[in-house]
Parts: C-alpha cells; sequence; structure tokens
C-alpha cells in the first residue's frame, strides 16, 4: 500500500520539509489576506 513511498531518509526529509513550507506560505498568505480585506472595510 504504501510502496510509492521511498526508502532514502533524504529523500523523506526533503518532502516533509517542503510541505512544510507550503503549508507555512498556506497559512501565512490567508492572514495576509483576511488583514488586507479587513483594513479594506475600514475596520
Amino acid at each position: 500500500m504504501l510502496d510509492f513511498i521511498p526508502d532514502d531518509p533524504v529523500i523523506i526529509a526533503i518532502v516533509l520539509i517542503l510541505l512544510s513550507l507550503i503549508f507555512f506560505l498556506y497559512l501565512m498568505l490567508r492572514r495576509t489576506m483576511l488583514e488586507f480585506r479587513d483594513g479594506m472595510e475600514g475596520k
């Protein structure tokens, strides 16, 4: 079932770092968009 996961720990580490970076960028973008929208409304 988990045949697509490579045995090389370096590849696993790189994939985990990439996923965490994407998640972090998504959170930052979402927070920035929410603050920008609130600023546009004049709050």
